[in-house]
């Protein structure tokens, strides 16, 4: 595998020095701290990541405090109790994006936020305690007990509440298969998943970086070379 401050040079070259690629890592996630979160705000990023994909980011960020109104600010136990009519009326609810499909996920992933915080004292107390080094096997959980909270739109959900995510985007994964491990093109396969951890948790314990820096830093050093501030522009705050 190549070194990682030879991946982490290119990256600061393509994006101006240094001090500029550091600023666009982000803020210092910290497990911990999502010990913080409550249910109402994490099923509310769920389902802004849910309603964000495919989709483009900025109008699902603009249009956020209608979806917060029409959802009953993503109380889990209050959605629980809404009749069908409620979930029915949201499909022609013009403060939202209208997708069935993903209203419906909302009405899912509340039972499933209630259902997890019930057993673990609160939806955060389970991420938080969850190892920072098995992200795939969280990944997995999200995937198979929420709704559409497989692939990237669970990576992003858990970068989005902070904790301390890697996304294997397309050119996240170009850079691993440059660097020398040997996945494929899109690594969805168990197999390529857990080589992808291997090696994130092999330089998390080289460098000391954050696993969602060692990320940014992979993506950015190959591909198409973004601005500095036209991936500012995109990322926003996280």
């Amino acid at each position: 595998m190549a070194d990682f401050k030879k991946i982490r040079a290119r990256a600061a070259n393509r994006k101006g020095g240094e001090v500029e690629l550091t600023s666009l890592l982000g803020p210092m996630p910290d497990n911990a701290a999502v010990a913080d979160v409550s249910d109402d705000r994490i099923l509310s990023t769920m389902a802004e990541r849910v309603f964000a994909a495919g989709f483009v980011w900025r109008v699902i960020e603009q249009k956020w405090p209608g979806f917060e109104e029409a959802f009953l600010h993503f109380e889990p136990k209050r959605l629980l109790f809404q009749p069908d009519d409620f979930w029915h009326d949201l499909a022609s609810d013009q403060r939202i994006v209208r997708n069935p499909q993903k209203i419906k996920s909302v009405r899912d992933n509340a039972a499933f936020v209630e259902r997890v915080s019930r057993d673990h004292g609160g939806f955060d107390n389970f991420l938080a305690e969850w190892p920072a080094d098995d992200q795939i096997g969280l990944m997995a959980y999200l995937a198979k007990h929420g709704s559409r909270l497989g692939g990237n739109t669970g990576q992003y959900f858990l970068r989005w509440l902070g904790w301390d995510a890697f996304v294997i985007s397309a050119d996240m994964a170009a850079a691993l298969r440059d660097a020398g491990l040997d996945i494929a093109e899109n690594p969805t396969s168990k197999k390529d998943l857990d080589k992808v951890q291997i090696q994130i948790n092999r330089w998390a314990d080289e460098t000391g970086l954050p696993r969602r820096h060692i990320s940014r830093i992979l993506a950015m050093s190959i591909g198409e070379n973004h601005s500095p501030q036209s991936l500012r522009d995109y990322m926003g705050d996280d």
